[in-house]
């Protein structure tokens, strides 16, 4: 959408590549970011050093360190930090907007220490403002480097949707649309405990019959999670969720992938986290899954494993030897979908 003005708030990895993704289709962007030394290194060098050392970016991405200034004329905000400074980031954005401004985020995860949605906060901050989520299988890297990506927007204004759908869709990008924002941000967000849990059976050699049955429980979990909270099981089998999950277990840019792995291997959990670097959602999103599941009486036996290991409780392989050890029943509940 050519001449819309959009300001990009985070300038991590997946940040940067919605910037450059954006510009590229034609929008006036603004990137923000509290790490100064990152924006100066993409005005001045077109690279983002500590989180996309190997991609270009365009020479024309305009950068931002003043909140008020990315934000100030802007139409559209798209923010990109990890969840826990969501909330943080709302809080210092609700002021500066004014009425009608459109609020979107690709950020995946729960509010930590509550379990609340992402648009549960943005609904109850910005209250009657067009919210969107934007989500599904995409790597940041890959993103930035024009290589085909599909993603979802889903919105309670259907208008929105469009709009941010139409500023990302591009030659190599495809945006879809929905409006199951709830759906869209409960696979994002489980589908990282789900990654954590691949990658420590990845790392123990377990096997890729270990790994695509894993993956597969690991849906089951996620569409039965969805239908006590209320999500469209098309949203979760779609590229929210289904999509995302593939990419986060099975690709080796996933950091909960590679993070589980090491755990597997037996790298200690603080060691784990600061080789990764970058934030690890599913640690710390795990507590949020088995939050929400306790409260609706459901039994998630690998994302309650994989909250066990994270905390101590259990060794990779006695979360191992547990899950095998479970009783044999049906493989779905006979009204999930009813």
């Amino acid at each position: 959408m050519v001449g819309a003005t959009v300001a990009v708030l985070g300038a991590g990895s997946w940040g940067t590549a919605l910037a450059a993704l954006l510009h590229n289709n034609g929008a006036a962007v603004r990137l923000w970011g509290r790490d100064a030394a990152v924006l100066a290194d993409i005005a001045t060098r077109h690279r983002n050093q500590r989180y996309l050392p190997d991609v270009d970016l365009p020479p024309g991405l305009a950068c931002e360190s003043s909140l008020a200034d990315a934000v100030r004329g802007a139409g559209v905000l798209l923010v990109a930090v990890p969840s826990h400074a969501f909330r943080a980031v709302l809080a210092e954005v609700a002021p500066l907007l004014p009425a009608g401004v459109g609020y979107a985020w690709a950020t995946k995860g729960f509010e930590p220490g509550t379990g609340r949605f992402l648009h549960e906060l943005v609904a109850e901050r910005l209250p009657g403002a067009p919210a969107a989520i934007v989500t599904g299988p995409s790597f940041a890297r890959e993103v930035a480097a024009g290589m085909p990506t599909a993603v979802t927007v889903h919105s309670d204004h259907d208008a929105f949707a469009h709009q941010v759908a139409e500023l990302l869709h591009g030659h190599a990008f495809r945006a879809y649309t929905g409006n199951d924002m709830l759906g869209a941000e409960l696979g994002g967000a489980m589908k990282n405990v789900l990654a954590v849990a691949t990658g420590v059976a990845d790392g123990m050699q377990l096997g890729l019959n270990a790994r695509a049955g894993l993956i597969t429980r690991g849906m089951n979990e996620m569409l039965r999670l969805g239908a006590a909270l209320g999500a469209k099981p098309q949203t979760l089998m779609g590229l929210a969720g289904l999509g995302d999950l593939v990419l986060t277990c099975t690709g080796d840019l996933s950091r909960n992938h590679r993070f589980g792995f090491a755990l597997g291997r037996g790298v200690p959990l603080k060691q784990a986290l600061a080789d990764i670097g970058q934030v690890v959602e599913g640690a710390v999103t795990a507590d949020e899954v088995m939050r929400l599941a306790a409260r609706h009486g459901l039994d998630l036996p690998i994302s309650q494993h994989v909250q066990a290991v994270l905390r101590g409780e259990m060794t990779p392989t006695g979360a191992l030897r547990s899950l095998l050890a479970r009783e044999r029943k049906p493989e779905y509940p006979e009204n999930l979908f009813q």
